[in-house]
């Protein structure tokens, strides 16, 4: 009897250690903490697969839970205030700093947006709200984020509408005036599809008729800018890295347009493009818009164009793939010229990696400023891990350098 426990124990600790372990890179820091955290992440995403199988609850419901577990109540403290507003219609948090009396010093501006692929993710997120803080403090700006509504209840372009209303809101000197912000002095931001929604914004203001203000900067983090090429480079280099492989990355791709599997299968396949979307490949073609050095073992093929709705979708997934609002990389060079200083933040072991990157080049070639700061052992979501127990050293360093450049910057 005891040495069947024995053995029941022993088989128990091999399917754990066998569970738990990945091949990841040794390069990355903390390799045994990422594997820990990444193994619920999958955990959490075969149950969800479990539960749209059975008919229980659809994947991004299950997934949903990541955002509850980290969600809290912000509460002002001694230096900022915080309250809970809607612009326009929609909710946002603003932190901001506490002022003496007879303090009339207008002060920056941040507007924040959050990441999760557009179906997870809130500004009331513990990593968020304690980046806001972050912000608050160390440059004596006003921080606004923006609770946009989320994908597979509110597909495209819900959640990109969302943001740029509450912008265009704040953006009036009225409102500016109000919370003490200087209006040359304001910077939009956000990490993973936060990032892809102020690339969006950024692009979309600046031909906005009779807009007085407009950004200074945008500080875009391993950002999302392109659906019509899923078989990148990185996409192929880390499509099982942890927190986002190539799997997740493409459904939420496929929820932020349409909650038909039809469209998901195809975008797995890298054939959901259309004749319409393909005429912009052109934008995406990475083996013009990417150095050398990341091309790797991978050679350039075009992806797969199809014909017909049942190919690539219905609902009008087909014509929100060739929209620029949703794929900011695919405006032509002529819409590059006048934007805002860029911050874009890249990590190596991420299936977004080119997609900052060919950003980066097309900005560059258009004569915008921009400040590529590569993470060489980086990986996808780095900066939302800074609060115990799945803090990580290299989330320090990309949130200090961040705030670094804001000051410097805006």
């Amino acid at each position: 009897m005891r040495f069947g426990s024995i053995i029941a124990f022993v088989a128990l600790c091999s399917f754990t250690a066998y569970y738990i372990y990945e091949p990841i890179p040794e390069d990355i820091e903390e390799r045994w903490k990422l594997m820990l955290t990444n193994s619920f992440f999958r955990t959490l995403s075969h149950l969800a697969d479990l539960s749209e199988f059975l008919g229980l609850k659809d994947y991004m419901g299950v997934m949903y839970f990541i955002t509850l577990a980290e969600k809290i109540v912000p509460m002002s403290d001694e230096h900022i205030k915080v309250t809970e507003e809607q612009f326009d219609g929609v909710d946002v948090v603003l932190y901001q700093p506490k002022k003496s009396d007879g303090d009339t010093k207008l002060r920056r501006a941040v507007i924040y947006l959050h990441g999760g692929g557009w179906c997870l993710g809130s500004s009331l997120m513990s990593p968020y709200d304690l980046l806001a803080r972050k912000i608050v403090n160390e440059l004596d700006a006003v921080v606004l984020s923006v609770e946009y509504r989320l994908a597979p209840a509110y597909h495209f372009p819900v959640p990109y509408e969302d943001v740029y209303r509450v912008v265009k809101h704040f953006l009036h000197k009225g409102v500016l005036s109000q919370y003490s912000v200087d209006p040359g002095r304001i910077a939009v931001s956000g990490d993973s599809a936060g990032g892809n929604l102020a690339a969006a914004v950024s692009q979309q203001l600046q031909k906005e008729p009779g807009q007085q203000v407009q950004l200074k900067a945008q500080a875009l983090i391993y950002p999302v800018l392109q659906a019509l090429d899923l078989n990148t480079p990185s996409y192929q280099q880390n499509q099982d890295m942890p927190i986002l492989p190539r799997y997740l990355m493409v459904r939420f791709w496929s929820e932020y347009f349409t909650s038909d599997r039809a469209f998901f299968r195809a975008m797995m396949a890298n054939t959901h493009n259309s004749p319409e979307s393909s005429s912009l490949l052109k934008f995406v073609n990475w083996s013009t818009f990417l150095p050398a050095r990341y091309h790797r073992k991978y050679n350039y093929s075009a992806p797969t164009v199809v014909q017909g709705e049942e190919a690539f979708g219905k609902g009008g997934a087909s014509r929100s793939l060739a929209d620029p609002r949703a794929s900011p990389l695919l405006v032509p060079d002529s819409a590059l010229h006048s934007l805002p200083k860029a911050y874009i933040l890249t990590c190596e072991y991420d299936v977004l990696r080119d997609d900052g990157i060919m950003y980066v080049t097309r900005l560059l070639s258009a004569g915008v400023e921009v400040t590529h700061e590569h993470y060489d052992t980086g990986f996808h979501g780095g900066l939302m891990f800074t609060v115990w127990p799945t803090d990580f050293l290299i989330g320090r360093r990309m949130t200090e350098n961040y705030i670094k450049w804001l000051k410097e910057n805006l």
